[in-house]
């Protein structure tokens, strides 16, 4: 499957990213070759081959889940840079940017 040097401006606004004319034909370049590698592996016969979906036998041990006394939140929000109304208080990271 080729890629359009269009759907990756497309993915690279989406990701507030912007590339010289160059870096664009390279990762135009150098995502088909990854999309190319992918889609070969529709080409490994896997008929008659089980399902697997953990290749390891180890068992994931957790501990239990309880609930703990911790610091209160007057502890707590005395290490914090800006506080208000008993939340911390942290820049915007979403704005509202221009439509696509």
């Amino acid at each position: 499957m080729a890629i359009s040097e269009e759907q990756v401006k497309h993915v690279a606004n989406l990701a507030k990213l912007s590339f010289k004319d160059d870096e664009l034909h390279q990762f135009t370049e150098q995502l088909g070759e990854i999309i190319d590698m992918f889609e070969s592996l529709s080409e490994v016969d896997t008929e008659g081959v089980a399902l697997t979906s953990n290749v390891v036998n180890e068992i994931n041990v957790v501990r239990e889940d309880k609930a703990v006394k911790t610091v209160g939140r007057e502890a707590l929000l005395k290490n914090v840079p800006e506080a208000e109304k008993g939340f911390i208080k942290v820049p915007a990271i979403i704005d509202e940017g221009v439509d696509a």
